[in-house]
C-alpha cells in the first residue's frame, strides 16, 4: 500500500564510489572478501566498516528476520551493532546477555532491518517509500534515534491528502507528535480529499473516531458520512463479515453518532443519509423533524456544525485604482509567482471586479509549479461595483510547500474595465507565514509585482 501512496524514489546516479557499489551489492548477497589484504584498500574506518555490512566475513551472530514464510537470514557483528544501538549492546554485552548464534526477529520486515543495518554499518540513510514505516518501527525498537528522525522527516516530506490518514494512525502508534500535527494540518485543510482517499479505509477504529470527532475538518458532512460508510465496508471485509447494512452499522458502533448528520444540507440528508439504510426509521424521522419542527427532538447525533478552518487572506497591494482605459481582459492571462516559508494550502484567489457598476465575471483560475498544473477551476463571481476583492475557489485546497515558487494565474471574461492593484509589495507577512512575490512570464495582460490583478491569495495555514 505504501508504494502506492508515496512518490517513487529516483534511481541512484552512476557516480557511486567503490565502497557504495560494494555494500549496495551486499543488500542481496552475503559476500566474502577474496582479497587477502582487503583492509588496505579502504583508508577510513567508515569504509572498512561498510565492507562488513551484510557480510558473513567474521560474523559472530545471525538474524532470522521476518514472519514465517518470509524470513531472511542476515549476518551481523556484535561489536558494530552494540556501538550503534543500546538495545544490541544490552543483547550482546549486558548483564542478561544470551550467547546465541542465531536470533529470530519475526516482527521486523527484512528490508527494513537491512536499512537499519546499513545505517549502523555505513552511516548512510537509504529510505524507500514502501519500507519507510517498517524502518521507523525497527529504528524505534532498537533505539536508533537519528534513523528514526530521518524516517519521520521522509514521511513529513511525502505527506499528502492521499496518505495523511494512514500516517496519522502510524504516527500515534510510534508516538511522533510532530508528525501527528503535520497529518492533522493536511487532513483539516484537505479534508474531502483525505476522506475520499483509499488510505482512509485502512485506518484503525481509534483513528476513525478521532477524525470523526475533529472540530476543524474542512468538509461537507455528507462527505464525512460517505467516507465512514466506505471505511465500514472495508472493515467488514477485514472481519470476514458480509458487507450488509446491518454489519456496516455494527462495525461503526458508537462512531456513527460522531457524524454530524443534523448539520447536513437538507438535500444531502434526504438524498443521501436518509436513504442509505444505515439509520433506523426512528432516527430518520427524528432528524427530519429536527430540520422542520419548531420543537426539535433530542438526538444522539452531534447537532452542532463543525467550525472548520478560517481562511487567511494575503493582500499584496497597498492601494487600488481604476481608469477609463484599464484594466481590460479579452482572454489574456493575468499571472504572478509566489513562494511561502511554511507549508500552506491555497484555497483560492481574491480578484478585483468591475469599476463600472455591478457585473458578472467568468474566471478560470490555475495554480502551477514548474509548469505542472496542481489545481484549476472555472467559475463565476459577481462584483458589486466596489473596489473590494471577490473570492474565487479551487475545488479542493492545493498543498504548497515552502521555499519554492508557484505560479498563480487567472483568465477573466466579463466587463473589460475593472479595478486593479497598485504599489505592490515583493514580501508580505500574513500571520505566521511570509509570502514573496515575483513577476511571471505567463502574464500577458500586464499583471506583475507592482500592479494588476490577483490581489489576494486565500489560504489555510
Amino acid at each position: 500500500m505504501a508504494a502506492d501512496i508515496f512518490p517513487r524514489k529516483k534511481p541512484a546516479t552512476s557516480g557511486s564510489t567503490t565502497v557504495q557499489q560494494y555494500h549496495q551489492q551486499n543488500l542481496s548477497n552475503n559476500n566474502l572478501i577474496p582479497a587477502p589484504n582487503w583492509q588496505g584498500l579502504y583508508p577510513t574506518i567508515r569504509e572498512r566498516n561498510a565492507v562488513m555490512f551484510n557480510n558473513d566475513l567474521m560474523a559472530d551472530v545471525h538474524f532470522v528476520v521476518g514472519p514465517p514464510g518470509g524470513t531472511q537470514r542476515l549476518p551481523g557483528h556484535k561489536y558494530v551493532l552494540a556501538v550503534g544501538s543500546s538495545v544490541f549492546h544490552a543483547m550482546f554485552y549486558g548483564e542478561l546477555a544470551e550467547d546465541k548464534d542465531e536470533i529470530r526477529i519475526p516482527d521486523v520486515d527484512p528490508a527494513a532491518f537491512l536499512a537499519m543495518l546499513k545505517y549502523i554499518y555505513c552511516d548512510e540513510i537509504d529510505l524507500a517509500a514502501d519500507t519507510v514505516l517498517a524502518t521507523l518501527y525497527a529504528a524505534k525498537k532498537y533505539i536508533v534515534p537519528h534513523l528514526a528522525r530521518a524516517c519521520v522527516n521522509f514521511l513529513e516530506t511525502s505527506l499528502s491528502a492521499k496518505n495523511a490518514c494512514v500516517l496519522l494512525s502510524q504516527s500515534c502508534l510510534f508516538e511522533e507528535p510532530d508528525l501527528t500535527q503535520r497529518c492533522w494540518e493536511v487532513i483539516d485543510a484537505q479534508a474531502e480529499l483525505a476522506l475520499k482517499s483509499e488510505g482512509f479505509c485502512d485506518i484503525d477504529f481509534q483513528t476513525l473516531e478521532s477524525i470523526l470527532r475533529r472540530e476543524t475538518l474542512n468538509a461537507k458532512e455528507i462527505v464525512v458520512f460517505e467516507a465512514a460508510l466506505n471505511w465500514a465496508e472495508v472493515e467488514c471485509q477485514r472481519q470476514d463479515l458480509a458487507s450488509s447494512i446491518e454489519n456496516k452499522r455494527k462495525v461503526l458502533g458508537k462512531a456513527l453518532y460522531l457524524i454530524r448528520i443534523p448539520t447536513m444540507a437538507l438535500d444531502d440528508f434526504a438524498n443521501g443519509a436518509a436513504q442509505s439504510g444505515v439509520l433506523t426509521l426512528n432516527e430518520t424521522n427524528d432528524i427530519f423533524l429536527w430540520y422542520t419542527a419548531a420543537k426539535k427532538p433530542e438526538l444522539q447525533f452531534v447537532s452542532k456544525a463543525r467550525k472548520g478552518l478560517v481562511p487567511q487572506r494575503c493582500h499584496r497591494f497597498q492601494s487600488c485604482a481604476y481608469r477609463s482605459n484599464q484594466w481590460r481582459y479579452r482572454g489574456r492571462c493575468d499571472s504572478i509567482q509566489f513562494a511561502v516559508d511554511k507549508r500552506v494550502f491555497i484555497a483560492g484567489f481574491g480578484l478585483y471586479g468591475s469599476s463600472c457598476g455591478s457585473a458578472e465575471y467568468s474566471a478560470k483560475i490555475e495554480l502551477k509549479r514548474q509548469g505542472v498544473v496542481l489545481g484549476q477551476n472555472l467559475s463565476k463571481y459577481f462584483s458589486d461595483g466596489s473596489s473590494n476583492t471577490f473570492p474565487v475557489w479551487f475545488e479542493y485546497p492545493v498543498q504548497i510547500e515552502p521555499d519554492t515558487f508557484y505560479t498563480a494565474s487567472v483568465i477573466l471574461d466579463g466587463n473589460e474595465l475593472s479595478y486593479f492593484g497598485q504599489e505592490g509589495m515583493t514580501e508580505v507577512q500574513c500571520g505566521k507565514v511570509t509570502v514573496q512575490f515575483q513577476c511571471s512570464s505567463d502574464s500577458t495582460n500586464g499583471t506583475g509585482v507592482q500592479g494588476g490583478q490577483i490581489p489576494e491569495l486565500i489560504f489555510y495555514a
